[in-house]
């Protein structure tokens, strides 16, 4: 019987093939699996995050969502911990590309979705194996997450995705009650949305 649960270490091999499966190209995978090990295996240590799982009636995990209840400080807090296994994960696609370094570092002290307002918690990541989409796996996921974030005494959750060209995830939140916060562009000329959720009122 498929179920949702919550993230653990031994989950995070799986996570990272749902994450590059499901973000071909964008930044994050472009610094590699290793990297992304690291990062989902902060997000299940770290008492700020949140991560779930979505498991089919396989044993597989085709889905997962995550976030933090203290966005703003998340990432500058993973980069102190972890500074020196970061670096030697992501020493090669740096070589290979060595103008991402300032964007490293402005992603580290200004990730573009982490709200600073309090009591807001964002959600940083959902992906769905390709196969596996438009089954209602990642509408079982954010709601996971929300009840999460409820249950943590948060007030809201926040969320960027891209603007353009990206129609049918941005009605995916609408139609689960986010409403749209403001659009921005990034210092890449990536054009993105905000979007929020009340989770007093929802």
């Amino acid at each position: 019987m498929p179920y949702v649960r919550k993230m653990q270490f031994s989950d995070v091999n799986q996570v990272v093939k749902v994450h590059l499966s499901s973000f071909q190209g964008f930044f994050l995978s472009f610094l590699g699996p290793k990297f992304l090990s690291l990062l989902y295996e902060y997000i299940v240590s770290s008492p700020d995050g949140a991560g779930f799982v979505f498991v089919d009636k396989e044993d597989k995990i085709i889905g997962f969502v995550c976030g933090s209840t203290e966005p703003s400080g998340f990432y500058g807090s993973f980069f102190k911990k972890q500074w020196w296994q970061i670096i030697l994960t992501i020493l090669w696609p740096v070589l290979r590309n060595p103008g991402i370094v300032p964007r490293l570092i402005w992603r580290a002290l200004h990730p573009p979705q982490a709200s600073t307002n309090y009591g807001t918690a964002t959600l940083f990541s959902i992906a769905v194996s390709p196969e596996s989409q438009n089954k209602g796996v990642g509408k079982l996921l954010v709601k996971e997450f929300l009840y999460e974030m409820r249950r943590r005494g948060m007030r809201k959750v926040n969320l960027t995705t891209d603007k353009e060209g990206n129609e049918a995830v941005n009605a995916f939140y609408k139609r689960l009650g986010f409403r749209l916060s403001r659009s921005f562009v990034t210092p890449e000329r990536r054009w993105m949305n905000e979007y929020s959720i009340n989770l007093e009122s929802s």
